[in-house]
């Protein structure tokens, strides 16, 4: 008699949020001095957006703005429109896939001021749409104050972003990022001058921007391109190259497929020295 096979269905990682309380629970029964954060936080609610939307009044709340009331814009926000948490879910994997010190979803969800200062930058920005200026003017200034990161409102940014660190980090007005870009500490995606309009950079998808990099001016860099730290960007890079120097030159092309999830920040041994 022929034998029938099992067929074994390959282990499928839980859902973010489910992964999150999961992470949550042990964390609360392995320290119990932080049992009653991670339920204010995560176990006492039931969806991410929920959970979400009380972090970042936990984090934004003060005198003028209190936390009710910073609660109150992000639900409205996030149940307007339900991308902003599917973003905030693809950014949670980013960080834990792409960041080596980095031990489940618990930790960003707390910890990482990279992390939270991209979720209050996609309020303010959904505020910006929306005509409120004054209201996210005064989410860029928290945002700046407590996370040491300066993203512009109107700044459009991608799903799947990981912001290392994040001190330093400056995004102007009219920048707009990719999907699945990472970027480092003191990053800056500026404008040349005192010049008005669209004078900022364009980032594409899956771009790795080295701690300290500087890209300047309305110019375009290509996607799955790199720029190595403490380079000083001023014309567009090639998708799939690596820009490196003051002022940057590429340095090899092609550089690696996916330098944003590999985290590669390493240069070529042969280096090609193209001017740009």
């Amino acid at each position: 008699m022929a034998k029938h096979l099992e067929v074994v269905e390959p282990a499928v990682a839980p859902p973010v949020w489910a992964a999150l309380r999961n992470e949550a629970e042990r964390a609360s029964r392995d320290e119990p001095s932080l049992a009653s954060l991670l339920n204010s936080v995560i176990l006492s609610h039931d969806s991410l957006a929920d959970a979400l939307s009380y972090q970042i009044a936990r984090k934004l709340g003060d005198q003028e703005l209190r936390a009710m009331s910073a609660r109150e814009f992000a639900e409205e926000a996030f149940e307007a429109d339900p991308s902003i948490i599917a973003a905030a879910e693809a950014d949670l994997k980013a960080v834990f896939e792409r960041d080596p010190a980095c031990k489940g979803y618990v930790q960003p969800f707390l910890f990482f001021k990279g992390f939270m200062a991209l979720q209050t930058h996609r309020v303010a920005h959904w505020m910006w749409t929306h005509g409120r200026d004054t209201l996210s003017f005064y989410l860029q200034s928290r945002m700046s104050e407590i996370f040491q990161v300066d993203i512009h409102p109107a700044a459009k940014i991608g799903a799947g972003v990981f912001i290392d660190h994040g001190t330093g980090i400056v995004i102007g007005e009219t920048a707009v990022v990719g999907d699945d870009v990472s970027m480092l500490h003191g990053v800056t995606l500026g404008g040349t001058g005192a010049e008005r309009g669209d004078r900022h950079p364009k980032i594409g998808k899956g771009v790795l921007l080295g701690a300290g990099a500087k890209v300047l001016g309305n110019i375009k860099i290509g996607d799955y391109a790199k720029v190595a730290s403490g380079s000083v960007v001023l014309k567009p890079v090639p998708a799939g190259c690596t820009a490196a120097g003051v002022p940057a030159r590429l340095v090899n092309c092609p550089t690696c497929e996916e330098p944003a999830r590999t985290m590669d920040h390493t240069l070529a041994d042969i280096v090609y020295d193209y001017v740009i």
